[in-house]
């Protein structure tokens, strides 16, 4: 925020949404905690899972190998881990896990369930999903020399590897549940995080409660959390009345201004650029758009610039960047993005290039139905001004909105030929971002169903390579190509602004809406 352009309310706000002093934070133990989620997830699989909607409710269920320390994002600290060790020639992590740690079903966890959680997620069995497969490839075995014990040997060394295993999304499951059925996390929750699942009433709500015998003394402060499914009026409404003290994904600078013109100090208001950006799949599999030329000139027709400026006031979408977050170690400047078709301030002549290439592949009057989220921010605005877009180059378009669970499901199996997608991570590095642009056979997450050995032996180079400045060339020519290609293209990158009510404190506000949600450290005044 820029303090000189804010009313006093706002100033309170601002200096509200500071870390809070070591003098003032004396943890309150009781209480129920209910926020608000925007979508309902679809199942109970953290592996399988992409969006907020899963883990806003179910990461107090799990505990991960390493978690990030939000308050000093990204300083990454143990969670199940105790401490590790990792070799000089960074080839091998050795980690000494907490003694005593139980599942929630009273059994003791070892590092047997470490390892075969990590070979889910490396090598899926047959009908299990692993999201970010891809992403531990570098892991070439696993071994568990005694129970406390964990050593994982990597192919090569990987920059950023701590951070990988910080990932929220590598829930450490029972390996005795996983050998029974290894989709027993699918309809399942059992974990070993500071809350025990209470019930999921679909439509409705998610209920946990403080789990006494987690391994973290003291902790939880909270009695249990609620999660209401509610979205847009409903909870701006909810939070003023102070029945739920928080929604954590982000609300409009509209919705923003709402709230502190009615609840004043009552609320704290928290912003941020996020490592989330708005995405735009085509399949591959699917005429036209097997063709280079068709998918490009969609994306040429997109002004990108225009529409940072004409929806950053009224939506999340901010930023214009490419596969990496702009501002980051490792994003393109501007200069440099401007050469890459799509992303030109020179919009007439891009549509014109547009048009050409349309003519150029034999492609007429076409006509798109573009698969999207049910979830009417960011998604909505952002297919709205696509449809305008390409209407400009005589390209027709509708919408065809599905809730979660089945917009996923179209995505996952192909069912779709134009899709609004997201990349959302937990850190900034290539290692996670370039994931959604490899070949389909070895990222899930690739819903372009593309397959380009290109841009896989380039997603390899540069995570074998230490060097910055190496590594950032390469990310430079992988995304050149990515977005020539343009299986899948950004379309603008978001910025995220959390509303929490000051009864609410110990959670930290970060770029990444899915780190810091285990809710072990929350605690409420009274």
């Amino acid at each position: 925020m820029h303090l000189r352009l804010l009313t006093p309310a706002l100033l309170v706000i601002a200096f509200l949404g500071q870390p809070l002093s070591v003098a003032q934070a004396q943890p309150v133990r009781g209480g129920t905690l209910e926020f608000a989620v925007d979508s309902e997830l679809g199942n109970y699989d953290c592996h399988a899972n992409i969006s907020f909607a899963f883990l806003h409710p179910v990461a107090p269920h799990y505990s991960t190998l390493l978690k990030f320390d939000v308050a000093n994002f990204p300083r990454v600290v143990g969670d199940l881990a105790d401490s590790w060790t990792v070799s000089p020639d960074g080839l091998t992590y050795t980690f000494k896990l907490h003694p005593g740690v139980l599942f929630h079903d009273g059994s003791r966890m070892t590092s047997e369930d470490v390892k075969a959680s990590y070979e889910r997620i490396v090598n899926p069995p047959k009908g299990v999903v692993s999201a970010r497969q891809v992403n531990y490839g570098v892991i070439g075995g696993i071994d568990t020399p005694d129970p406390l014990t964990v050593v994982f040997h990597l192919r090569w060394s990987q920059a950023a590897m701590l951070e990988s295993f910080a990932s929220p999304w590598n829930c450490i499951y029972s390996a005795a549940k996983l050998k029974e059925d290894p989709q027993y996390p699918r309809t399942h929750v059992m974990g070993t995080g500071p809350f025990v699942f209470v019930e999921h009433v679909k439509g409705q709500r998610w209920v946990g409660k403080r789990f006494d015998r987690y391994f973290r003394p003291g902790k939880p402060y909270l009695d249990g959390y609620i999660a209401d499914f509610m979205s847009g009026a409903p909870v701006i409404k909810a939070l003023e009345e102070g029945r739920v003290l928080g929604q954590f994904r982000s609300v409009t600078p509209a919705e923003r201004d709402a709230l502190v013109q009615a609840m004043g100090d009552k609320i704290r208001i928290d912003e941020s650029p996020w490592i989330n950006d708005l995405l735009l799949d085509f399949n591959t599999k699917k005429p036209p758009f097997d063709d280079a030329r068709v998918r490009r000139a969609l994306s040429l027709a997109i002004d990108r610039w225009s529409m940072a400026e004409q929806l950053s006031g009224t939506t999340f979408l901010k930023y214009v960047g490419g596969i990496t977050r702009p501002g980051a170690s490792m994003s393109t400047p501007a200069a440099a993005l401007e050469q890459i078709p799509g992303f030109s301030r020179d919009i007439a002549a891009s549509r014109a290039e547009a048009r050409r290439l349309l003519s150029e592949a034999g492609v007429k009057n076409l006509q798109v139905t573009i698969t999207n989220r049910d979830i009417a921010m960011p998604y909505g605005p952002g297919a709205d001004y696509l449809v305008a877009a390409w209407k400009d180059i005589g390209v027709e378009a509708t919408q065809v909105k599905l809730n979660t669970k089945d917009w996923g499901a179209a995505l996952e199996s192909g069912n779709f030929t134009v899709a609004i997608d997201f990349d959302g991570d937990y850190f900034d590095d290539p290692i996670l971002q370039l994931g959604k642009y490899v070949s389909r056979d070895l990222s899930p997450s690739n819903y372009s169903n593309s397959t380009d050995r290109f841009l896989d032996a380039l997603y390899i180079g540069e995570a074998i390579t230490t060097d910055p400045r190496e590594r950032a060339k390469i990310v430079r020519d992988f995304e050149k190509k990515a977005l020539t290609e343009a299986y899948t293209v950004p379309i603008l990158w978001w910025n995220r602004i959390v509303a929490t009510s000051t009864r609410m404190q110990g959670w930290n506000m970060s770029p990444s809406h899915y780190i810091g949600q285990d809710l072990a450290d929350v605690w409420l005044k009274p």
